[in-house]
């Protein structure tokens, strides 16, 4: 199943990693690899990553949170292309994803004149903005007919576990990121509660906040490595964050929820 109905679809700037990532699903899809393992294997790729920032190596590090940008889009096409959609690996994606993004942003802390607070305030700067797109994103996807209805707009309850999956596993994994990502998705949901309500977006808006897509997120914190600018990725971070008001701006003025 697609993510997306095709007259749905758009320039997601966050997912240039998707056809490479459709490529290796394809050539995993007849080995035994699950997409677990595949997400076992971004969050190596992630940890190279930091320890390539706490050693200095930038160039090493921003190749890596590109790889770890594909990879982290290679689980969900081997799950469609062996049709074995999972809420263990849908959270487990999403947890790792955080713990990354907090050990990233510790990494640059750590190495660099950067403060603590600034640190924590720019990962709670870039938690907030992929949970905004997330949440538009989530909302087309179960307002698109044809489209992936795994992760739901308000998650508020465990999900009875997919064929293949243990309730067990799911509940816990459920427990788990309703503990790290629920202020997140509270704060958000309350910034723009009418959006569910929202039949589609179209599909320049949902390009538009692709901007806050992790894939793009990484993007920029691997050119600004590149380049040598690891003093400003969290002050960037920080006031990228302004963003968000001014997208819910724009949702509320151009795209009207249906009431």
């Amino acid at each position: 199943m697609p993510k997306l109905a095709p007259k749905h679809q758009f320039l997601d700037l966050s997912d240039y990693g998707r056809p490479l990532a459709r490529l290796w699903a394809n050539w995993l899809k007849n080995t035994r690899f699950t997409p677990i393992h595949v997400t076992l294997i971004f969050g190596v790729s992630g940890l190279i990553a930091i320890y390539c920032i706490l050693q200095n190596h930038y160039f090493t590090a921003s190749f890596f949170l590109i790889l770890k940008s594909i990879i982290d889009a290679v689980d969900g096409e081997l799950a469609r292309v062996k049709k074995t959609p999972s809420y263990s690996g849908r959270y487990l994606d999403s947890i790792f994803d955080l713990i990354l993004n907090f050990l990233i942003f510790m990494a640059i802390c750590y190495i660099s004149q950067t403060t603590f607070w600034l640190s924590l305030l720019a990962f709670i700067g870039i938690q907030l903005q992929g949970t905004l797109f997330n949440y538009y994103y989530v909302i087309l996807r179960n307002h698109s007919a044809g489209g992936d209805a795994t992760s739901q707009i308000f998650e508020d309850h465990s999900p009875r576990a997919l064929p293949g999956e243990s309730q067990k596993s799911v509940d816990i994994l459920f427990a788990i990121y309703t503990v790290v990502y629920g202020v997140f998705d509270k704060i958000i949901h309350t910034l723009d509660s009418s959006a569910y309500k929202v039949k589609t977006f179209p599909n320049w808006f949902m390009t538009l906040v692709s901007l806050y897509g992790l894939g793009f997120q990484l993007l920029l914190i691997a050119l600004l490595l590149s380049l040598n600018r690891v003093e400003m990725i969290a002050p960037f971070f920080v006031a990228y964050s302004v963003l968000i008001l001014v997208l819910i701006g724009i949702r509320k003025a151009f795209i009207k929820s249906e009431t």
